[in-house]
């Protein structure tokens, strides 16, 4: 081609969305076991990510690049490791809409009914508070004037539209009247979450529907910044592995007394040596 075509403003024509393809990529077990093992919004490194794959290294390997080449992973070189995480929100909503719709594996063990539990119980999406405490804890928000409800429907209840597990395509609350001062009872400064989302585009609010409870709970800025301070508080801890939370004794005072939320909905657990509330580096 002599170069006049683009000069003139021509485009290669595109397509359909190229869904078989996606649907390949996250329907292979491995490759679906490390997109799993990548959800609570930590960074692994590949031996890690083998081990939770239940493959060689090579063969996590070549996976990883075929993840990372379609643009659902990404990949931080630090030091003489490199450190994989999922491409982004976006990735990790088709995650969770898949686990709404997909059948539960059969539980053949007591630790895997456990972890089964914990996970409803509480756990990470992403990098915001999910499960029956991530809905207590937006239903404790609601309540006492931090957020407002803007279309008239009590509750966090799905609205027509709502896609299971996925953000809303309509953002039903607003900042309400008592939103610094609840937050700030909860470690999280209103006015320096506003500075970040400005800074990276992200939005402030938003909210998923719940794939265990199918009511919302919060996400963007805020619900990132929300499970930072509930962590830093040492009101949650993470365990190394896996995306179940759980909530400490003075969490469970600390919820109670700040949102409302009933105690008993608490998973009490003491912060241990071997658990982490930083991004795992290991």
């Amino acid at each position: 081609m002599d170069g006049q075509g683009a000069d003139r403003g021509m485009r290669t024509p595109v397509g359909d969305a190229d869904v078989p393809r996606m649907a390949q990529l996250f329907g292979e077990p491995s490759r679906a076991r490390i997109l799993m093992a990548l959800l609570d919004g930590r960074a692994l490194p590949a031996s890690r990510l083998a081990d939770e794959a239940g493959v060689s290294p090579p063969a996590a390997s070549a996976q990883l690049a075929r993840l990372r080449s379609a643009g659902l992973i990404t990949v931080e070189q630090s030091g003489r490791h490199r450190y994989y995480s999922l491409a982004g929100a976006e990735v990790a909503a088709v995650l969770e809409a898949m686990a709404a719709i997909a059948p539960p594996k059969p539980v053949r063990s007591l630790r895997e009914g456990t972890r089964a539990h914990a996970l409803r119980t509480a756990r990470t999406c992403y990098d915001h508070l999910a499960g029956q405490l991530g809905v207590a804890v937006t239903r404790g928000l609601l309540n006492h004037g931090a957020l407002a409800s803007v279309d008239g429907v009590p509750g966090l209840h799905r609205r027509p539209g709502d896609e299971l597990s996925s953000p809303g395509r309509n953002n039903p609350y607003t900042l309400g009247p008592e939103a610094v001062p609840v937050l700030a009872r909860l470690g999280v400064d209103l006015a320096a979450v506003r500075s970040r989302v400005t800074t990276t585009g992200r939005p402030l609010l938003r909210f998923c529907l719940d794939w265990t409870e199918q009511q919302h709970h919060l996400a963007g800025g805020l619900g990132a910044a929300l499970l930072e301070a509930l962590i830093a508080n040492g009101w949650l801890i993470r365990p190394l592995r896996g995306r179940e939370v759980h909530l400490t004794e003075s969490g469970s005072a600390g919820l109670a007394r700040c949102l409302g939320v009933p105690p008993q909905q608490a998973v009490k657990a003491e912060p241990l040596a071997r658990h982490s509330a930083t991004p795992d580096r290991s």
